[in-house]
């Protein structure tokens, strides 16, 4: 038994990929999946910005 290695980010993806031959449908997936997983993080991170340079602002001007 051959072990193909998948970076699938879930069990059954994992399940799928492995059943592939060359593993490019594997990157592709994983990398799929790690272009939609930086959005959430890039639109949390916005806010936090956002929040902190209001303070910042707000702050400064008190003073």
């Amino acid at each position: 038994m051959a072990v193909i290695p998948a970076d699938a980010q879930c069990a059954m993806c994992r399940a799928v990929l492995e059943s592939e031959e060359d593993g490019t449908m594997a990157k592709g997936i994983n990398n799929g999946i790690m272009y939609l997983m930086v959005f959430p993080y890039l639109l949390v991170g916005g806010i936090g910005f956002i929040i902190y340079r209001s303070r910042k602002k707000a702050k400064a001007s008190e003073n």
